[in-house]
């Protein structure tokens, strides 16, 4: 056949079995369908293990079997026939050694070098059940206790230490244990798992591997500490997600505590008992300001929590706790305009005859759904409610990016309200400074004195944290460096934990996380 090269039988014998090359190979047998290659060590002489003097002495012989890697998807055994040595050394500790089987197999493994890679490749990839499953349809069969071991056999890279690298932490258990990994910022590359979170492991970790010249973080304060105590001198960058996640938040809470003002578009607030206990409790908390009482001494006498007794003192007045209502939408939506001309030719028009004539136009809802709709005043709202939660979206979301009657809602709420006019500006000046440029951080000093000059307590609060970690923060909008390749590394190792970790425990997971 024209491409078809013929070898006599010892070519074919070393192609197949190039992995026992250190062996003497003196037979190749099938028994029962499982191929036995009987093998010897080549004779001379062998380096002592305690003394590393060589000697040639032979004291006995043994066997040992070993496994290959299958053949056709049937199993190899390798039975090979070795020497124990005996030191010529008078005084040596290791009067007898096993000779070793260099490059095939290691000491007491019953499986050669070159499988064990392969079964840790397999499972490296498709986990310890499956792994194990995919493994038997080539000829492998064992156990995934098994497959897990061998994992862990592979070695890790040694990578150099980066100049750059990104640190964040990852739950081993959600709000109990947690881990640090840490990676190339620049390639993404893995460097180094560690056990927990705290400060002294990460400051632990770099003084031991020096020539760190910035690190890309979060704002946590304990990698902070450890950076500053291990390497005084090195650029420590705060994340631009969490910037924005912890704006988004702050604006979050500043468009729930104006609903009253922005929420006049839609329904009226409901004065029911919630409403009732607000402005009582923020009466309380307020006369015991003005009588010199603390905040901590506030919250035992009221019995509240002590950010609660916050909320309530940062408001200057309890309308700004009154939330608007949240309407989901209903069925009678479709039909508020024609129920609001017929409201305004007859008020008195019966909610029956109101029902008979929607019904010809279409609706298909009940006539208890009509007259809840009725009775919360949305047929004379100029339109449906809307939540806090997705007001806020809508400033949040760039502006060429926003559809029409999303426009609309953002001018209706800036319109009714002064301090939301001057929070969608402020969100799309920050905005602005997380594209790194040099001046951010000076155009970020202007930004932190406009925020502060209005009457927004929450934004107020993001601009102190901002003042905690304001090194951090600079060097983030001023620097290209980034931690966004980190979050992805945790991304992948939810999925690598979903896939095998458990009692295989925390260094199968380092491992596994290393080996990418």
């Amino acid at each position: 056949m024209p491409g078809l090269r013929w070898c006599n039988v010892d070519q074919l014998l070393a192609l197949v079995f190039s992995g026992l090359s250190f062996l003497v190979i003196q037979g190749v047998e099938d028994v029962a369908g499982v191929i036995v290659v009987r093998a010897s060590t080549p004779s001379g002489p062998v380096v002592c293990p305690g003394c590393a003097v060589e000697t040639g002495r032979v004291h006995g012989y043994f066997e040992r079997r070993v496994t290959d890697v299958p053949v056709d998807g049937r199993p190899v055994v390798v039975r090979v026939r070795a020497r124990r040595m005996r030191c010529s050394t008078v005084d040596c500790s290791r009067q007898t050694f096993r000779e070793p089987l260099t490059g095939v197999a290691e000491r007491y493994q019953r499986r050669t070098a070159r499988l064990v890679t392969q079964v840790g490749r397999v499972v490296r990839e498709l986990a310890g059940r499956a792994g194990v499953r995919a493994l038997a349809g080539l000829g492998i069969p064992l156990s995934r206790q098994t497959a897990l071991r061998a994992l862990l056999r592979l070695p890790v890279p040694a990578r150099p230490v980066p100049t750059v690298i990104g640190v964040d932490d990852f739950a081993l258990r959600k709000r109990q244990r947690y881990a640090t990994v840490i990676i190339d910022a620049v390639t993404g590359e893995r460097v180094d798992v560690l056990a927990d979170r705290t400060a002294s492991t990460l400051e632990a970790w770099l003084r031991e591997h020096p020539g760190v010249q910035v690190v890309c973080r979060d704002g946590s304060g304990a990698y902070a500490e450890a950076i500053r105590r291990a390497l005084p001198d090195a650029v420590q960058v705060a994340d631009r997600w969490h910037l924005w996640h912890n704006l988004a938040e702050a604006v979050g809470k500043e468009v729930a505590a104006h609903s009253a003002c922005w929420g006049k578009t839609g329904p009226p607030p409901r004065e029911g008992k919630r409403a009732a206990t607000t402005r009582e409790r923020w009466r309380q908390v307020h006369d015991l300001l003005d009588r010199g009482v603390g905040l901590l001494e506030i919250s035992r006498r009221l019995n509240l929590a002590l950010n609660t007794v916050k909320r309530y003192a940062r408001i200057d007045q309890p309308e700004r706790l009154v939330r608007a209502p949240q309407y989901r939408p209903t069925l009678v939506d479709p039909f508020r305009d024609h129920l609001r001309r017929r409201r305004e030719e007859d008020p008195a028009v019966p909610v029956l005859q109101l029902l008979n004539e929607i019904t010809e136009l279409g609706y298909i809802g009940s006539q208890n759904l009509l007259y809840r709709y009725i009775t919360q005043g949305r047929v004379e709202s100029d339109r449906p409610a809307i939540s806090p939660k997705r007001l806020s979206r809508y400033l949040l979301t760039h502006p060429n990016k926003l559809q029409d009657h999303q426009r609309e809602w953002i001018d209706a709420a800036t319109g009714a309200c002064p301090e939301m006019t001057a929070l969608a500006a402020l969100i799309g000046d920050f905005a602005a400074l997380l594209t790194p440029a040099p001046g951010n951080n000076e155009r970020l000093t202007g930004w932190i004195d406009h925020a502060r000059a209005e009457d927004l307590p929450h934004l107020h609060a993001f601009t102190r944290g901002l003042d905690l970690d304001r090194y951090g923060v600079d060097a983030a909008l001023t620097r290209e460096f980034h931690n966004g390749r980190t979050e992805g590394v945790n991304t992948k190792t939810k999925l690598i934990k979903r896939q095998m970790y458990g009692r295989a425990g925390f260094p199968l997971l380092r491992h596994r996380i290393l080996l990418g």
